[in-house]
């Protein structure tokens, strides 16, 4: 089996568990945990600020690992957690337990997927590396429908929630297995030493992708925290039981985010630049119509799409463009960009949850469009650099010394 492919696989199975229902389950699951734990949407925030803050601190320590032990260990400690996490939550008999399950699970993230970055630098031929890293984020599409379809199984009585978290379970053990075996040949080897520093992240050429990049973690985590639960408010869907309404979502989500396979081509059709607007105007859309048509199927199903189509494609965005931006240090400035979506994805579900308390579910989504929207109008051709000039000079030398 060619690098390409077993990496391409074992990243898509190891995204589809940590970002599929390991980090988006919450959110999905909301009502059920809401009815269940009578839950408040003021703490539901926290509970999901919790977790992403999970992710935060999974990113500082799974770079910690890559660099000290190369990436299998931090991919095979992120799906433990996936898998310890989701069980947890599946037998929690209160919410401070259901809170440290989703910590846990959702921790997951952060540690297993910036290592790929690492070993598909040292494994895979450069023409291909944006191809196996959009496979590599792309996994979540799947993740998140198999989650979405499982929601909708539970809202027709089909089964309970608590089985579909155990199931997920199941399925985090399975990667686990499968990541074991293909990272094998990278376990224990960080590769040579990176030239650069935090310090050199930082620099003016960073500087729009670190943006961009906390934009991201603040709209999409308010999204898959609260959409599901916009709609369950305001009545549902017509034509469905209540409880499907979030599936749907979900299901359309991952669905419509298998678009992120083309990233790359897209990429190089119209340019970075335009590529990073039309996808914040297309989040923007995302989240103004869940605010003003959440008893739509036409305006639920084209947010849950365009909100998928943005994440797997940002995402894939984010891997490559920090790749190019610092080709010495693939890892390092991956997690970097990671860390400033944890940053936003922490700040975002708290200040939406008492917001929607304090406001309203609609003027919260509609404050939350507004910062896609601003993103989108920050960006200008001038200030995206897809390679920073110092990387350039030599970047021969760079690519021969491939570092965590």
């Amino acid at each position: 089996m060619t690098p390409f492919i077993k990496l391409s696989a074992a990243g898509f199975a190891a995204t589809a568990i940590t970002f599929g229902p390991a980090r988006m389950g919450f959110g999905l699951f909301l009502a059920e945990f809401k009815s269940t734990f009578s839950l408040s949407t003021g703490i539901a925030g926290v509970i999901s600020g919790i977790g992403f803050f999970g992710f935060f601190l999974g990113l500082l320590i799974s770079y910690a690992m890559t660099a000290r032990s190369g990436p299998r260990m931090p991919v095979v400690s992120g799906l433990f957690a996936a898998l310890v996490g989701m069980a947890i939550v599946a037998a929690a008999p209160n919410a401070w337990v259901l809170a440290a399950g989703v910590f846990l699970a959702t921790s997951s993230a952060g540690f297993s997927w910036a290592p790929f970055n690492n070993a598909v630098h040292r494994l895979v031929d450069e023409a291909r590396r944006p191809a196996t890293l959009s496979m590599v984020s792309t996994g979540t599409s799947l993740g998140v429908a198999a989650a979405g379809a499982t929601a909708l199984m539970v809202s027709y009585g089909e089964s309970s929630w608590r089985y579909g978290w155990a199931g997920f379970a199941v399925v985090a053990a399975l990667a686990l297995a499968g990541n074991i075996g293909a990272l094998r040949e990278l376990a224990g080897d960080p590769g040579p030493p990176g030239k650069g520093s935090w310090k050199s992240l930082i620099a003016e050429p960073a500087r729009p992708l670190l943006w961009i990049a906390l934009s991201f973690g603040i709209t999409t985590t308010i999204y898959i925290s609260f959409a599901a639960d916009r709609i369950q408010q305001a009545g549902g869907l017509p034509g469905i039981p209540e409880g499907a309404a979030p599936a749907i979502v979900f299901l359309s989500y991952g669905i419509f985010g298998l678009i992120g396979l083309t990233t790359g081509q897209v990429k190089t059709l119209i340019g970075l630049p335009w590529l990073l607007r039309l996808l914040h105007v297309a989040a923007a859309a995302a989240l103004a119509l869940i605010a003003l048509a959440p008893n739509s199927w036409a305006g639920v199903v084209v947010s849950a799409g365009l909100q998928g189509a943005y994440v797997m494609m940002m995402s894939a965005v984010m891997a490559f463009w920090s790749e190019e931006l610092f080709p010495s240090m693939p890892s390092l400035s991956f997690t970097e960009a990671l860390l400033a979506v944890a940053v936003g994805s922490v700040v975002g579900p708290l200040v939406a949850g008492f917001a929607s308390s304090a406001f309203g579910p609609e003027a919260m989504f509609l404050g939350a469009a507004g910062i896609a929207a601003v993103t989108a109008a920050s960006i200008l051709p001038r200030m995206i650099r897809e390679r920073w000039p110092r990387e350039a000079s030599t970047g021969g030398a760079a690519m021969r010394r491939r570092s965590p």
